[in-house]
């Protein structure tokens, strides 16, 4: 298997990775492939998230994602793989990938409750 060249995590600056998270798109990208783990990019891993997109506009974001330094692409024959790069942000950025789950699922939905008088 040949790997897709990403940045060293440790190159990797948080505007860089915050951009790349900015596009609602990507976000959902990124939550879906935590849920999914490897992922082939003739699969739908976008299904069920509301998103229709195409080909070239998915190769777009998966590029931006790579060079942002959150996913990792491996070229098996004539597929490719996609792995979100986990344990490289989250040594990078503890807590990051945590905090971009679904807001349910993070209590980042939840209303703060108000400061004591």
């Amino acid at each position: 298997m040949t790997e897709v060249i990403e940045p060293a995590i440790e190159t990797v600056t948080i505007d860089v990775v915050l951009s790349a998270l900015a596009d609602p798109v990507r976000l959902r990208f990124v939550r879906a492939l935590a849920a999914a783990g490897d992922w082939t990019c003739g699969s739908d891993v976008l299904h069920g998230t509301g998103v229709t997109i195409g080909k070239s506009t998915l190769s777009h974001h998966i590029k931006v994602l790579r060079e942002a330094g959150l996913i990792r692409t491996r070229v098996d024959g004539i597929r490719r793989l996609v792995r979100l790069r986990y344990d490289d942000v989250e040594r990078r950025f503890p807590g990051l990938l945590t905090m971009l789950r679904e807001p349910d699922t993070a209590g980042a939905g939840t209303k703060p409750s108000a400061a004591p008088a």
